[in-house]
């Protein structure tokens, strides 16, 4: 694939196999860790955030950063032994915005949020993007922070930043999270309903939100992603213990855990060949109907 933003990938193994990695390389072609060595900012000045995408619009397969493995590659998300696809909720198809998340942030679990009262979900912070382009797997986009949602999932604060990609032909109309309410009206409200129910035919109860729901401005937005990415820092440092998060990488200056590219690129050929994509099992395309609680 092609260079996004000076980013490339590299696929190991069959999409839809357990053994499926995405790796990421730099603009000069070394392998880095898209958890840590994508900077948060791709402008600081005018708070315009990286985003590492995960799983496109529309697609169901639960792609994320494998924080556990040495340069955090992409992966599919397992439970119980199989792939994980998130389920159609009626009327959603797959998931219903680009989702990813912002590189150099961490929600600490041993850090209980003044706002929430709960802990981090030991993952980089979520963004879901509105835009109207469906990215690809692997791709970093530049996004423009509008708001957050703060999900609990599972009694563990799980914040949700809504962006919009800078390309956007129309980024410059939206500034702030009314901006969406205004010009794309229901997507809020469509959101909500979809990390509520989504769970629901896995057999799991509806998610609970903090705020009651709502949503959060853009200030506050960035203020959140500004303390996540203080924790990811004192846990590059080691500062904090991260338990099983790898901290391998291969740019932060001063962190204890920096690797060579020798070392980044014997995990890389360690990894299967890529192979062609296993088929997606006809029951992910299922529609499931209930009524809302």
């Amino acid at each position: 694939r092609g260079a996004m933003a000076g980013y490339s990938v590299e696929e190991r193994a069959a999409p839809h196999s357990l053994e499926y990695r995405l790796f990421f390389k730099d603009a000069t072609g070394r392998y880095i860790s898209p958890f840590h060595d994508i900077p948060l900012y791709a402008d600081a000045g005018k708070d315009v955030f990286n985003m590492v995408v995960e799983v496109p619009r529309w697609t169901n397969a639960k792609m994320e950063i494998a924080t556990k493995d040495p340069l955090n590659p992409i992966k599919q998300d397992v439970k119980k032994g199989k792939l994980r696809f998130v389920a159609n909720v009626f009327p959603h198809k797959g998931y219903i915005w680009n989702y990813g998340a912002i590189p150099q942030t961490w929600e600490d679990p041993g850090h209980k949020d003044e706002n929430t009262g709960c802990c981090g979900d030991n993952d980089p912070i979520d963004v879901c993007e509105i835009g109207s382009k469906v990215c690809s797997r692997g791709e970093v986009i530049k996004v423009k922070v509008l708001g957050t949602l703060a999900l609990i999932d599972e009694g563990e604060t799980d914040w949700k930043i809504i962006a919009i990609n800078v390309e956007d032909p129309e980024a410059e109309n939206y500034n702030d999270i009314n901006d969406v309410r205004r010009l794309k009206p229901g997507y809020l409200e469509a959101t909500v309903d979809w990390f509520r129910r989504y769970k629901v035919p896995d057999g799991k109860p509806e998610n609970q939100f903090a705020f009651n729901g709502e949503f959060k401005d853009k200030d506050f937005a960035v203020n959140v992603i500004k303390s996540t990415h203080e924790h990811w820092k004192a846990l590059l440092a080691k500062k904090t213990d991260g338990g099983e998060i790898n901290c391998t990488n291969l740019t932060v200056s001063g962190s204890p855990f920096c690797c060579s590219q020798e070392c980044a690129k014997a995990t890389v050929d360690a990894a299967p060949p890529c192979k062609a994509a296993n088929p997606i099992p006809p029951e992910v395309d299922r529609w499931f109907y209930y009524q809302k609680n």
